[in-house]
This record gives C-alpha cells, sequence and structure tokens, in this order.
C-alpha cells in the first residue's frame, strides 16, 4: 500500500500544471485521476520470430557478412577513384642514329637534326656608332649561319654582320670562335665568315631548282638570340616568290616554317639533310593585319657561285651586268609613248661597248623575258642576274617596234655592285639621255624618266 502511495504522490507531480518539464495528460483531456487508480501489469506477449536468439544471431552474422562485402567493395572503388594512377609505358624508344648526308637517303626529321646540327653556328655581332652627342653607344645583334668547309668558311646573311665591329661565333658542342668577315653582298644579302677551326663539319649543299611547292623543309638557327639550334618544321610554300627587301628584289623560296629575328643566315634543309636556301627574311605584318607563316629563303643555287667568289677573292669579282640603264615599264609610259608593250624592263640607255649593246639592244627596247624568265619589271630583270655570273650567256627577248625579238647576250663584269640599273645607273646617264632627246627631235624619254623618277 505504501508503494502505491508513493506512485500515487510521482503521478500528482507528473500531472502538476505547475511542474514546467512535463505535459498534463489529464489536464489535456479534463479526466480527474481516480482515486482508486491502481497500476495494472500488461499482458505477456509472445515472443515474435525475430526476438528468437538463434534468429538474432543468424541475422547478425549476416548482416556483418553484408555490411563487410559492401565495405570492401567500397573501398575498392574510393581506391580506384580516388587516388591517382600513374601509367608507365614500357615502349623501347627508337634509336635516332647520325648518317652521314649524302643527298640520297630520306631521313626523318630527328635523323636530319641529329646529322647536321653539328653544321649550324649561331653568331653574335656587336658594333660600336657615335650618338648625336658624341657618345659611343654599344648594339648586339644576332643571327645564324652554316659551316661551308671543313677549315672554318661560314656562310650567313649580308644583312646580319653588316656594321659590325666584332663577330663571335658559337658552335653546337659550346665552344666560340672570334670570327674574320671575308667579304659580303647586299645585293645577294650574303656573306663569308672565317674562324680559326679545322675539322669541321660542313654542311651538303642541294640542288635549290629541285625543290617544289609542299617538299617538307627544316629551319635550324638561333631564334630571338638566345633560343640557340632550335629546329622548325613546315613546306614549301611557294618557289621563286618575288619580294622585295630594302628595296632590292628577291625570288626567293616562301615557307610556312617558324622563323623569327634571329633565324636569318641559317640553313633550309630538305629531308635528305641537304641544303637548298639561306633564311633571310620573315614577314611578321602587313599593313595592320597581323600574318603568320610566311618564311623566306635564299634560294642557294642563286648564290652558290657569289659565296665562292667571295672566299677565293674576298668580294664579288664577276658580278654580272647587262650593260644597260632600265627601268620598269609602266601602262602609262606605253600609253603616252604608243608603245603596245605594257610590262617590262625598258631601255633607257645602252652602255658602249656594254654586253647590251653587243647584244643589239638599243634604247626604247622593253626586255620581256630572260631564258625562260618572264621579266614584268626592273625588279625582275635584277632578280634574272641572280644565279649567274659575268661571262655566262643568256637569251633575252626583247620587244620592239611592234613585235618581239631575241638576241644572246654574254654578262659584263659589273664594276659598281652598289649601283642599281634602275637608279642610280639611270641618273648618271641623265646627260646623255636629255642630249639623245632633242637629236631625236623631242622624243623626249629623258622627260619620260623626269617624270617617273621625280627629277624636276
Amino acid at each position: 500500500m505504501s508503494e502505491n502511495n508513493d506512485f500515487r504522490h510521482e503521478e500528482q507531480g507528473y500531472n502538476n500544471p505547475e511542474n514546467l518539464y512535463h505535459f498534463n495528460y489529464n489536464e489535456q483531456h479534463n479526466t480527474p485521476l481516480d482515486p482508486g487508480w491502481a497500476e495494472v501489469p500488461a499482458a505477456a506477449k509472445k515472443p515474435s520470430f525475430w526476438q528468437k536468439a538463434g534468429v538474432k544471431v543468424t541475422a547478425l552474422l549476416l548482416a556483418c557478412a553484408v555490411v563487410g562485402g559492401a565495405a570492401g567493395y567500397g573501398g575498392a572503388a574510393l581506391s580506384s577513384s580516388g587516388k591517382t594512377t600513374i601509367r608507365q609505358s614500357n615502349r623501347t624508344a627508337s634509336e635516332i642514329t647520325v648518317k652521314q648526308v649524302s643527298g640520297q637517303t630520306l631521313m626523318s626529321p630527328a635523323e636530319v637534326y641529329a646529322s647536321t646540327v653539328n653544321s649550324v653556328v649561331s653568331i653574335n655581332c656587336s658594333s660600336v656608332s657615335t650618338n648625336i652627342f658624341g657618345q659611343s653607344v654599344q648594339s648586339a645583334s644576332s643571327g645564324s649561319g652554316f659551316i661551308i668547309t671543313q677549315d672554318g668558311y661560314i656562310v650567313t646573311n649580308h644583312h646580319v654582320v653588316s656594321g659590325a665591329s666584332s663577330v663571335t661565333v658559337t658552335l653546337h658542342d659550346g665552344r666560340e670562335y672570334p670570327a674574320t668577315v671575308v667579304g659580303s653582298d647586299s645585293d645577294y644579302d650574303v656573306a663569308v665568315l672565317k674562324i680559326n677551326a679545322t675539322d669541321l663539319q660542313p654542311v651538303t649543299l642541294g640542288n635549290s631548282s629541285n625543290v617544289n611547292v609542299g617538299d617538307s623543309v627544316l629551319a635550324i638557327g638561333n631564334p630571338l638570340g638566345e633560343l640557340t639550334f632550335s629546329m622548325s618544321q613546315g613546306i614549301v610554300s611557294c618557289c621563286d616568290r618575288a619580294i622585295n627587301v630594302d628595296g632590292t628584289p628577291f625570288n626567293m623560296i616562301q615557307v610556312d616554317a617558324s622563323i623569327n629575328p634571329g633565324n636569318s643566315g641559317g640553313p633550309l634543309m630538305n629531308l635528305y639533310g641537304e641544303v637548298v636556301g639561306i633564311v633571310s627574311a620573315k614577314y611578321s605584318s602587313y599593313s595592320d593585319t597581323t600574318v603568320e607563316g610566311l618564311g623566306f629563303a635564299i634560294p642557294i643555287g642563286d648564290v652558290q657561285a657569289i659565296i665562292t667568289d667571295i672566299m677565293e677573292n674576298g668580294q664579288v669579282t664577276d658580278k654580272p651586268s647587262f650593260g644597260i640603264t632600265a627601268g620598269t615599264m609602266t601602262e602609262q609610259m606605253a600609253a603616252h609613248y604608243q608603245i603596245e608593250q605594257k610590262s617590262g624592263a625598258f631601255v633607257y640607255s645602252v652602255n658602249k661597248g656594254g654586253a647590251g649593246e653587243k647584244a643589239g639592244l638599243r634604247m626604247g627596247d622593253v626586255i620581256t623575258k630572260v631564258d625562260s624568265t618572264d621579266i614584268a619589271s626592273m625588279e625582275d630583270l635584277t632578280a634574272a642576274k641572280k644565279g649567274h655570273k659575268a661571262g655566262d650567256t643568256v637569251t633575252v627577248t626583247y620587244f620592239r617596234d611592234g613585235s618581239s625579238h631575241t638576241t644572246s647576250l654574254t654578262f659584263d663584269v659589273k664594276a659598281d655592285d652598289t649601283v642599281q640599273d634602275s637608279q642610280q645607273g639611270q641618273q648618271n646617264q641623265q646627260g646623255q639621255q636629255n642630249q639623245q632627246d632633242q637629236q631625236n627631235g623631242g622624243n623626249s624619254f629623258g622627260s619620260l624618266y623626269d617624270y617617273f623618277f621625280g627629277r624636276g
């Protein structure tokens, strides 16, 4: 009875409205406590299937097995996705062998590089000039070149070494040599250097006339003056591309290989390892349009005789000359003087006793072809001389009195290789030209020259 009274006190405390911690069920349902209330034990329930001890153990074991398996699978998945796996190839790399360049063995670009890089050099120049304040200013420039003989003759561009007070050549193995400029020629943009070294590996010259559009070519050089002995690859985009570099016409090999400042003077090679050109110029922009993939190289066949001449004589001694003063024929000239031929190289005068006079050329002739090369301008005529030397004979096609004629012309030796046939030569002949115009009754080829070349 005592226990029941205690329980009733607890129950009254549980249902006390003042008790903030418990819910008052009786107050909620408005049911007063029954003074005679007594706890009635709950009826015993029959154990369920899952409450049996054996089933519980078995279920526990199965659950452990399932969880363990899932954990193993998940761990494996986590291991494969949560960690970086490095895969290592076991392929054996192809061995690059150095081959003898004979012009008979087709090579991969890697083999060409390995077989010829020891023939390429880096060129660094320094020059000293005086500024407007009378102070000495030193400047530096860089370029590329290639060894042409075992005893140290090196070919590069004229513009690479022009004005240099000192020239240093660096070989692929790191050796440096002071170099002497044997000679150079601005018309061909070629120069020959000499270093005091022996047993060097020279290049093998190829035949640039065999180059075709689409041929793979390689340029090895010193781009930007610091990325020494870099190679770039491309194809020939055009053969005999006529371009004008600082007023000098060239027929170049156009390529899409990457060519940058510092590449000038380096070799352009085919896949036989032969040098087919001298990298010379790059168009980086045209007007306001930025362009890429336009590199140029001088065909080696156009300058091979010049290189030999410089090596033997220190200068170009047999530079060819037509022995005439000429300029570009234009449509305006043709219309003014009623000449049917509207393009070509117009002959202003013929040097007395020179190659042109001996060939029968006269003032007023318009040269339209040299051998099989069409001539549309004075630049074309100048370019047509390249690849020839004094004493060579060519066939000249010219327009006179309404019809075409041909003659054989044997080149003279050009006395002054700085005079352009279409510029200073014309000025030197101007006095004689004016006299001839007066004798011809005012048939003013001289005044025509004044109009088109700015003479007042």
